[in-house]
């Protein structure tokens, strides 16, 4: 899984020098953080209603689609950002061993 966060982290990299017209990403990023962030919440509500869907139905097709479009979106926003999705894989990773209540007491107010 992590090769495949990786090749597609560096694909959007890429991407940032490509003109506008060649792909939807360099589009993305051409129109600017905020057009990102617009995506990112369309993609989460999409993903919200394809879950309660298929909680009804008990076919998870849907919610898969969007989460990837979700994943993606994110893997966008990060870039922009100047970050690669290997961060939040590194953040993950220093989580296990850790209960998420204790997890949540060691934030930062």
């Amino acid at each position: 899984m992590n090769d495949v966060i990786s090749q597609l982290g560096k694909i959007l990299e890429e991407r940032k020098d490509a003109p506008a017209e060649s792909s939807y990403v360099a589009s993305l990023y051409k129109n600017g953080l905020n057009k990102i962030l617009e995506k990112v919440g369309e993609e989460a509500t999409e993903t919200i209603i394809a879950a309660k869907d298929a909680k009804t139905s008990g076919d998870n097709k849907d919610v898969i689609y969007e989460t990837a479009d979700l994943w993606f979106h994110t893997m966008v926003m990060l870039a922009e950002l100047g970050e690669s999705p290997v961060a939040v894989i590194e953040e993950l990773k220093s989580r296990f061993n850790l209960s998420g209540l204790e997890e949540k007491a060691n934030r930062k107010k």
